[in-house]
């Protein structure tokens, strides 16, 4: 099978087209026949050296697939609703950049009526990652007012739209006007241009100096103190990414006064038990939202897989709002 590689660790120009024997699901798995990738922040880091490959997991970058299923464990298959041939997406932990991936039958959803594959390709890392971190570590409920750092990325799109299906009030960051405008389109309440102003200030004003229940941080560093003063009572703080860099200096005095909750994960080296409870919850409560039109995916480009090097060079650009897909 066709496959992106990563001969060495360093630009996008590193991902080359190369050639792979096919991967043999094991018991509790099966094999997908590719149709699209969805490229994430991950893979960026993997490329560069800054990401391991978790253990038994393959080398070749790419955590979302959507396509067909092609071959597998037949009772597990089975006992998922699912058989031979049916459209699914899925979250891997690796193996994603190939014409054939293995994945987790747990960690297969299928795909939403009306969807292409390119769309249903956009799914699954996001959707398991807002799901898992907004809801369920931060614990967001109706009514609550969520802030999101970075509303046009793939994770922001998706994180606007699924807080404010389940009743949540958005406010979202982005670097410019036009990324702004995206976010408001897609539901936001409000969005700051980081860029030219101060947002620790905006959101006290927006929240009549009340500050917001939860925020979720894909940056860190120097932004983890000034979120803490953007934090109402018994706020929670959600870091997912380190982008602003992995130290931060901050007011513990302010988080006992305000009983303030920080955490954070990352999703690659979680187990499959907690993946495929994920995807059971994503299946009953968000899958019936996407099915309806209430949640959409925004696909930003697609790129044929032999042009991989060009979708990371406009991720790394941060010039895309939404998701980027390469097809097979």
């Amino acid at each position: 099978m066709r496959a992106i590689e990563i001969t060495s660790f360093g630009g996008p120009e590193v991902l080359r087209m190369g050639e792979r024997s096919i991967p043999v699901p094991g018991k509790g798995e099966l094999l997908i026949r590719v149709s699209a990738s969805g490229i994430n922040r991950p893979d960026v880091l993997q490329r560069t050296g800054n990401y391991p490959v978790p253990a038994g997991a393959s080398d070749i970058p790419g955590l979302e697939v959507a396509g067909v299923i092609d071959s597998g464990d037949l009772d597990a298959i089975a006992a998922a609703g699912l058989k031979l041939g049916d459209r699914v997406c899925a979250l891997v932990a690796g193996g994603g950049y190939a014409e054939l991936c293995v994945a987790p039958v747990g960690q297969c959803l299928p795909i939403p009526q009306g969807f292409s594959d390119i769309e249903a390709a956009s799914l699954p890392e996001t959707f398991f990652t807002v799901f898992s971190n907004v809801f369920q570590r931060g614990a967001l409920r109706s009514g609550e007012t969520l802030l999101i750092q970075g509303g046009s990325s793939g994770i922001g799109v998706t994180a606007i739209q699924m807080a404010k299906a389940l009743g949540a009030k958005v406010i979202v960051t982005a670097g410019s006007d036009s990324k702004c405008e995206a976010c408001l389109a897609l539901g936001a309440d409000h969005a700051i241009n980081y860029k030219n102003a101060d947002f620790v200030q905006q959101v006290k004003s927006l929240t009549d100096g009340k500050g917001v229940d939860v925020i979720l941080d894909m940056v860190a560093g120097s932004y983890v103190a000034r979120e803490i003063e953007c934090l109402a009572e018994d706020g929670r703080l959600v870091i997912i990414a380190v982008q602003g860099g992995v130290k931060a200096e901050f007011n513990a005095g302010m988080v006992l006064r305000k009983r303030l909750h920080i955490t954070g994960s990352t999703l690659r080296p979680r187990s499959l038990e907690f993946k495929t409870a994920i995807a059971a919850e994503l299946r009953e409560k968000i899958w019936p939202l996407l099915a309806s039109g209430a949640i959409k995916p925004v696909i930003h480009s697609e790129f044929p897989a032999a042009e991989a090097a060009k979708a990371h060079v406009l991720m790394e650009s941060n010039q895309h709002i939404g998701k980027i897909v390469l097809t097979w």
